[in-house]
């Protein structure tokens, strides 16, 4: 084994360890359910998520219905912005108003920290 796949190893070990630590604090009932953030190198994924019933509503940079949105900007952080931003219109649809902001191990910056502004500024309360 080479030394680069030894640090992607224990990187993707302290992900998952991060993970399990925010998922014990971090639990969606019907009153407040989770907003799940899921990044990759190249999308990102908004989930509202109750722990006892499944998946309410979610989008991502593939979603067919904000494909033109996302084709006007540039950058993956703008884009984050604009799933923030119908994650919310989604939410306030189900009659959301409130949800726990679930980071999913990553840290509060950049995409994920634009995705959850957006969401707030759409009006979501976390």
């Amino acid at each position: 084994m080479n030394k680069l796949s030894v640090s992607i190893k224990k990187s993707k070990k302290r992900l998952i360890r991060r993970k399990k630590h925010i998922r014990k604090i971090v639990f969606g009932t019907a009153d407040r359910p989770r907003l799940v953030v899921f990044r990759s190198n190249v999308h990102i994924y908004a989930q509202i998520i109750d722990d006892d019933n499944g998946t309410l509503t979610g989008c991502s940079t593939l979603s067919p219905s904000i494909k033109d949105k996302l084709a006007e900007v540039k950058g993956k952080v703008n884009q984050a912005k604009i799933i923030g931003e119908h994650i919310a219109s989604l939410a306030k649809d189900h009659g959301i108003t409130k949800v726990k902001f679930d980071r999913n191990g990553r840290i509060y910056h950049g995409r994920v920290k634009a995705l959850a502004d957006a969401a707030r500024s759409g009006g979501l309360i976390f």
